[in-house]
């Protein structure tokens, strides 16, 4: 019998799968994972998560980690997703690389401590005795070098699973987006766009949005929101933007 369900949620998070010479860091690693879903899952979004950028801390760029959500029907898809993770990470990890690899699904064990845990990543150093700690009842697990990787793996997840943190690197084809596009456009693809004016004017279904080829929404509230700032009536400008030679920001 299947492990049939309405929807089950799996988060996957990676992180330190790059060195100093890789010419693709753990984001693209992450995006690249999509080819190898099993059939029956869907991938929903990739998030970027910034960690702790601390001089204690041994990373390569700007100590980023990444984390794919991805829905499903039956639970017992689980199984193929992580030995396709596994495969994925040992394939692509460069050399030199404490590659990570965490797997958590909504419903079977309760995501506080790993969600505790994320937001300490954030703002603390912390070990892997207290990451294994945090993702007791998940999958965690390291793949090479210190295994440095499943504090970044774990954090990732746990970030993203409380819904309001991260940048979207991957939702629904959010690269093929024009330079400029309409907010009803953006609203038909599941990107809310929220302007940060300090009159908290609504923008219209008509408006513009110049994009500059970086559309990178931030989940809030369990959803991808895109943040934008007037220029003119009728067209915003998103916020943020890519900096150059940051193999993260893919």
């Amino acid at each position: 019998m299947k492990g049939f369900l309405s929807k089950v949620r799996i988060y996957i998070g990676f992180d330190d799968t790059d060195n100093l010479d890789s010419d693709y860091g753990t984001g693209k690693v992450a995006r690249r994972f999509e080819k190898l879903i099993p059939e029956g899952c869907r991938l929903w979004g990739v998030l970027r998560q910034q960690l702790l950028v601390d001089e204690k801390i041994p990373y390569t760029s700007h100590n980023s980690s990444a984390c794919l959500v991805i829905d499903t029907e039956d639970l017992f898809l689980r199984d193929g997703l992580l030995d396709a993770a596994v495969r994925h990470l040992e394939d692509q990890a460069s050399s030199g690389s404490d590659p990570g690899l965490c797997i958590a699904c909504e419903g079977a064990v309760s995501f506080t401590s790993l969600m505790e845990f994320g937001k300490r990543c954030t703002s603390q150093i912390v070990t892997q005795s207290e990451a294994l700690k945090a993702a007791s009842g998940f999958h965690l697990s390291g793949h090479g070098g210190t295994n440095d990787g499943i504090i970044g793996a774990a954090a990732a997840v746990g970030l993203t699973a409380s819904g309001w943190n991260g940048r979207f690197i991957e939702f629904g084809g959010l690269r093929d987006f024009p330079h400029e596009v309409s907010v009803s456009n953006l609203e038909q693809a599941g990107i809310s766009v929220i302007s940060l004016d300090r009159d908290a004017i609504v923008p219209d279904m008509t408006d513009i949005v110049v994009t500059n080829g970086w559309l990178r929404p931030r989940l809030l509230g369990f959803k991808p929101v895109l943040l934008v700032n007037p220029e003119v009536k009728g067209r915003w400008i998103s916020i943020g933007g890519k900096r150059n030679k940051d193999k993260e920001q893919v």
